[in-house]
């Protein structure tokens, strides 16, 4: 699991014993996100736009498999 020194961090929603999750990193320019369960696996990269659109869309609603 990645740790807070490395900059990646698992969501604050995310149960504390749990690895279903993702684990994002934000830096001044983009927002990397990796599974948890894989951490060397590969890297989502999105622009601050395209996440705060994808988290706007969750809270919202938008994802059908979001409850």
């Amino acid at each position: 699991m990645s740790t807070a020194h490395d900059g990646w961090f698992k969501s604050s929603y995310s149960s504390a014993d749990s690895d279903n999750c993702v684990t994002v990193r934000i830096t001044a320019y983009h927002v990397g996100v990796k599974d948890s369960k894989n951490p060397d696996g590969g890297v989502l990269i999105l622009s601050r736009g395209e996440w705060q659109a994808f988290i706007g869309g969750i809270k919202f609603g938008e994802f059908g498999w979001v409850n």
